[in-house]
């Protein structure tokens, strides 16, 4: 074959569905990135929350090389001890008994939909503003942004999407024809916006005296982010369907989606599926990922090095006349701005420093959870910098 690793490409070929930075990736190593031009920078994106180890983590890389080499594919047909090795560490760290394995969040959100939909008979499916959940029909008319929906004709029908952290409006939603409640601990996409802990309390409490289901959407929140391996840990609920994707293959496209034992009988054969979903490559990544979080106690250190990075954070920032708020959960972040964040954030990448936005006025951050405090702080240090010349 031609060899064309040297080809400097455009994207002609490509449908323009992402707003691209002018820059092109070469390689990826713990946390940082090197461009095709050898600029490096500290990714405190982590790959959109996904990197949780950092890139190219050596036993994650080793688990799904050897796995390339033992097969890559043979069908759900098959029996897969990889499969069920990497359910157990998911189930036996958390509340759940059963998983059912797909290749992102947005599949994860979906198998959620239908378990919730099929076991329970009901049609509501409610879930909040500005929340985020993916971008397939039914994780999209779940998702609680407008702009994600436009352009796509009619939404299916039966959800309901209510203010974030209202009570009341809770409660004049749920009913009888409730399958379920969709919810974030932290609303990434929607602006790094945590839950309050009475908000959280009373959503389990009334949609399960309704007969619902509540279902906590992980995806970004999981696989020790926020300082615990799912953010409703914090929140003392136990959940029917927690969904993961993300950190769950530290960049292998996994998702994950897992139920209580009594859901069991309405998710049997031929009711729900997928081809790739599952497979060995992405088991081996899965298993590597979850052992090394729990035998490294990386989780533990996200807590604490979250706590001093967010108080950093909060203290640095605050006083800044452009700074509205400061506010995140573990080693997930967000700074509130009083006007557009575009410009920072390209400021700050411009000097080596990755973040993102979450919505039009926040500056998101998600580093690796194996990110030294020093970076974190000298990343606070960077931000405090590219605030202040705005200002001047």
């Amino acid at each position: 074959m031609e060899n064309q690793e040297d080809t400097v490409w455009a994207d002609e070929e490509l449908f323009p569905t992402y707003k691209r930075w002018d820059v092109t990736f070469a390689k990826a190593e713990d946390t940082t990135i090197t461009d095709t031009n050898g600029k490096t920078y500290q990714d405190f994106m982590a790959g959109i929350g996904v990197v949780n180890l950092g890139h190219s983590h050596p036993y994650v890389v080793q688990a799904v090389e050897k796995q390339l080499h033992e097969g890559w594919h043979a069908s759900n047909f098959f029996h897969y001890n990889q499969q069920q090795e990497a359910a157990h560490l998911l189930t036996s760290h958390s509340c759940g008994d059963l998983v059912f394995f797909a290749n992102s969040g947005a599949e994860a959100n979906e198998a959620a939909i239908k378990l919730a939909r099929k076991h329970t008979g009901r049609k509501k499916i409610i879930s909040f503003v500005q929340s985020f959940h993916g971008r397939t029909f039914g994780s999209m008319a779940a998702t609680g942004q407008t702009a994600v929906q436009e352009g796509f004709g009619p939404m299916p029908e039966g959800f309901v999407r209510l203010p974030f952290n209202d009570v009341s409006e809770l409660e004049k939603a749920i009913d009888e024809d409730t399958a379920a409640v969709l919810i974030e601990m932290v609303q990434g996409e929607g602006g790094v916006r945590p839950a309050d802990q009475a908000f959280v309390t009373a959503v389990e409490e009334k949609v399960k005296k309704s007969g619902g289901l509540l279902v906590c959407d992980e995806i970004q929140t999981g696989i020790g982010r926020t300082g615990t391996l799912f953010a409703h840990e914090q929140y003392e609920i136990e959940p029917d369907i927690i969904t993961s994707a993300k950190g769950l293959g530290n960049g292998f496209p996994v998702g994950a989606m897992i139920g209580k034992q009594f859901l069991k009988e309405s998710f049997g054969p031929g009711s729900h599926g997928t081809t790739f979903g599952g497979n060995p490559l992405a088991m081996a990544a899965v298993k590597a990922t979850l052992q090394t979080l729990f035998e490294e106690k990386w989780i533990k250190a996200a807590a604490a090095k979250g706590e001093r990075f967010l108080n950093e954070l909060d203290q640095e920032l605050r006083s800044l006349p452009v700074v509205k708020d400061v506010r995140g959960m573990g080693m997930m972040a967000g700074v509130e701005l009083t006007e557009s964040s575009a410009p920072v954030i390209k400021e700050l990448r411009d000097k080596g420093m990755l973040v993102i936005g979450a919505g039009p006025n926040v500056i998101r951050m998600l580093p690796p959870l194996t990110m030294k405090e020093e970076t974190l702080l000298e990343g606070v240090q960077d931000i405090k910098e590219a605030l202040s010349s705005i200002q001047s």
